[in-house]
C-alpha cells in the first residue's frame, strides 16, 4: 500500500524492490547430516485477487564466526596414555603413548605439527597412526544418534619390538570441512585428534585429544589489531566460491572395517585424497620476506672526502 493506505496499483512490467534483514548474531552453521540438517532461506509470497498465491524461495549460507585468536583454543593441549598387551591371559608387556599439539584451534588447510613419543615394551612390532575425527551428535525427542568421519589420517613407521619412536613435529593437514557446530541443541558437530598404536594380538591403544575448527585464522605475531568483526568480513569472500552442498568426508564406517570401527585409525581412499586437495574456504596469510644483501669486503658505499676523519697531527 501506498502512504495513504490505498491500494498501490502497478503498471504491466518488472518491478524490483529491494530489501534487507538483519541477521540475529548467534545462528548456527549451515549444515546438512544424515540425520539432521540446518538450513536457512528467504520466502516470498505474492497475493493476487482471485488467484493463486505466488512464492519464491531462495537458500543462503550461514557460517558462524569461530575466531581461534581467543586463550581456550590457543592453549595447549596434550595427554598420556599406557596399556598391558594381553593375549590368552598372557602379559606380552607394555605400550605407552605420549602425544602434544601447540593449540587447540585450528583452521582448514593449516597444517598441525604432532610432537608424540611411542614405547613399544612388547615383544612384537606396533603402527602408530594418528587422524582427525568428526562427530556428528543428533538430539531429537531424548534420543541421541552420534555418526564418526575420517576427515584424514598418516600412518607413522612401524616400532620395533623394545623400542622407542618419536614424532618431532609430523604433519596433518586439515583438508576442506565444516567448522565446528558448538551451540546448538539439537546438532553438534565435533573433532578431534586421535593417535593410536596398532598392537597385533591385542586392542588398539588410542589418545583422544580435541581439536575446535574455527573460520577465523590465527593473527599473524599473536596480537590483534582489528576486531572480529573486520577480520570476519575479510576471511568470508570465500564464501563465494563455496558451493552450496560441498561434498562430504566418508562416513567412519565405510572407511573401518575392524571389529572396533570406534577405535580404527584407517588410512582415507585415494579418491578422498584427491578431493581433499582442493582449495578451501579459510584465508592463510603468506609470509615473504626479502633475501638479506650479499656479503662483501668492498663496501659498496664508501664515505665522501668531506666526511672521512683527518689526523689531528697533519
Amino acid at each position: 500500500p501506498t502512504e495513504r493506505g490505498e491500494a498501490a496499483v502497478l503498471p504491466a512490467g518488472r518491478h524490483e524492490f529491494p530489501f534487507t534483514f538483519q541477521l540475529p548474531e548467534a545462528l548456527a552453521t549451515s549444515f546438512e547430516g544424515k540425520h539432521g540438517s540446518v538450513r536457512y532461506w528467504v520466502k516470498a509470497k505474492l497475493h493476487r485477487p482471485w488467484a493463486t498465491v505466488k512464492k519464491a524461495k531462495k537458500e543462503f549460507t550461514v557460517i558462524e564466526p569461530i575466531d581461534i585468536n581467543t586463550p581456550a583454543l590457543l592453549a595447549p593441549q596434550a595427554g598420556a596414555k599406557e596399556k598391558f598387551a594381553r593375549a590368552w591371559y598372557c602379559n606380552r608387556g607394555q605400550v605407552s603413548v605420549s602425544a602434544k599439539i601447540d593449540r587447540k584451534g585450528y583452521t582448514p588447510g593449516e597444517v598441525i605439527p604432532i610432537f608424540a613419543e611411542i614405547d613399544n615394551g612388547t615383544s612384537r612390532a606396533v603402527v602408530p597412526k594418528a587422524a582427525i575425527i568428526q562427530t556428528q551428535t543428533f538430539v531429537a525427542r531424548g534420543t541421541k544418534k552420534q555418526k564418526k568421519l575420517v576427515v584424514t589420517s598418516i600412518s607413522g613407521d612401524s616400532v620395533a619390538a623394545g623400542k622407542r619412536e618419536v614424532w618431532h613435529g609430523r604433519a596433518l593437514k586439515i583438508p576442506p570441512v565444516g567448522p565446528s557446530i558448538l551451540h546448538c541443541r539439537i546438532i553438534q558437530v565435533e573433532y578431534s585428534l586421535k593417535v593410536c598404536v596398532d598392537i597385533p594380538g591385542s586392542s588398539k591403544l588410542i589418545l583422544e585429544l580435541p581439536l575446535v575448527i574455527g573460520t577465523i585464522p590465527l593473527h599473524p605475531f599473536g596480537s590483534r589489531t582489528s576486531s572480529i568483526s573486520s577480520q570476519c568480513s575479510v576471511h568470508m569472500e570465500w564464501l563465494s566460491s563455496i558451493p552450496e552442498r560441498p561434498e562430504a568426508p566418508p562416513e567412519y564406517s565405510a572407511v573401518v572395517s575392524s571389529p572396533e570401527p570406534e577405535q580404527s585409525l584407517a588410512l582415507p581412499s585415494p579418491g578422498l585424497r584427491s578431493a581433499l586437495e582442493g582449495p578451501f574456504f579459510a584465508y592463510i596469510q603468506e609470509f615473504r620476506f626479502r633475501p638479506p644483501p650479499l656479503y662483501s669486503e668492498v663496501d659498496p658505499n664508501p664515505p665522501s672526502e668531506a666526511a672521512r676523519p683527518r689526523c689531528m697531527t697533519c
